[in-house]
């Protein structure tokens, strides 16, 4: 495929030739299969599409790195295959006894299958085999993604109440929030934007976006990335705005790129694409990443103000909760006026509170204006 590189390696004669499963993204550790496109005796050529996979809410086509004869599918749809574990092999011979460790972007050495997704003492890995907990299945929750004695009786809990594995965005979703609970240092501010001015039929979502851009321009402390081991930090010129979406399958969270730069008429139009592309599940995996900051606006759903969970590297999140009439005071007395509840989450290891209120104070400035 365009962009894409092979790695070649010389295998003996007299046997297969292993295809293991690529690095197909940023950290990516595993993959669950959707769908086989071939089947054992068959023969592809170079590129031929091999095998669907399920990565972080994004299903990913990958292709044969070679041609030749198929002799031996590993798993089937619905099972969980680690990066560098096998996915195909070939008939030896049929092209000059190479074979592939992966269609990758940039250079990788094949890793041989992965044991389990997080580290485990022995006492743990025994502990599991007794209860018949698969490590490879199991989140770690421990420092440095170790798997923990109450990981395991969880497992074991679920297993022996009939639950189901979480798979594809529920199980990317799990892991995402089981990561920033072990780092992010949660805190949250909370105010209200009287909207009363706002033309019937406003864009909320498009008021909301653009308000994010200019709080992040008044205040760039919230629109940053941060490496919490390293204590590094880097501030982002450009707002690339992750959109939470409520799905069926679970949450989505696209990006829209460069909101700044974007008139309303652009911005609408881009998170209609966005919402679509989520809807049929054909959002590319590239706009699932590299989120500076996020937008909640579960208000629409239901809910007034709300402690949202920051995900690393990320280090704010704004939600809106749903506006309504309320009673406020105006020019010394009561008054009713449209409200919309606004909820800033940050990451504290990261940003101080006058940032995160100068932030929310920008973003409620640009809302209550009426144009």
């Amino acid at each position: 495929a365009p962009g894409k590189r092979r790695l070649l390696h010389i295998f003996n004669i007299d046997r297969d030739i292993p295809f293991n499963l690529p690095d197909l993204g940023e950290g990516l550790a595993e993959a669950e299969i959707v769908a086989w496109h071939v089947g054992e005796g068959e023969r592809v050529v170079a590129d031929q599409p091999l095998v669907s996979v399920e990565t972080d809410k994004a299903v990913v086509e990958v292709p044969a790195p070679r041609g030749g004869r198929v002799t031996h599918l590993h798993g089937a749809p619905g099972d969980i295959v680690p990066v560098g574990g096998p996915l195909v092999e070939f008939a030896d011979g049929e092209e000059a006894g190479v074979a592939d460790a992966g269609t990758v972007v940039g250079t990788i050495p094949a890793q041989p299958p992965l044991p389990s997704r997080g580290k485990a003492m022995p006492a743990i890995r025994a502990l599991a085999e007794k209860l018949g907990v698969d490590l490879a299945q199991v989140a770690p929750t421990g420092t440095g993604d170790t798997i923990t004695r109450a990981d395991v009786e969880a497992a074991a809990a679920a297993r022996a109440e009939g639950a189901k594995p979480l798979r594809g965005p529920r199980r990317a979703m799990a892991q995402a929030m089981a990561r920033a609970g072990a780092e992010v240092v949660p805190a949250t501010v909370t105010d209200e934007a009287v909207v009363e001015g706002w033309a019937a039929g406003a864009d909320v979502t498009a008021r909301l976006i653009r308000a994010v851009v200019v709080a992040s321009r008044a205040e760039p402390a919230l629109n940053a990335g941060f490496d919490g081991a390293a204590l590094l930090r880097r501030m982002n010129e450009r707002v690339d705005l992750g959109l939470a979406m409520d799905t069926p399958d679970g949450l989505f969270v696209p990006v829209l790129r460069d909101a700044g730069a974007r008139d309303e008429a652009d911005t609408r139009r881009e998170v209609e694409r966005l919402r679509e592309a989520v809807a049929v599940r054909g959002i590319g995996r590239e706009e699932l990443q590299g989120a500076t900051i996020t937008l909640s606006n579960f208000g629409a759903l239901g809910g007034r103000h709300a402690s949202l969970v920051v995900v690393p590297p990320q280090v704010a999140i704004l939600g809106a909760g749903r506006a309504a009439p309320r009673v406020v005071v105006e020019d010394g007395g009561p008054a009713v006026r449209r409200v919309l509840p606004l909820s800033l989450s940050f990451d504290h290891r990261a940003v101080t509170g006058g940032e995160a209120a100068r932030f929310l104070a920008a973003l409620i400035a640009d809302l209550e204006s009426e144009t």
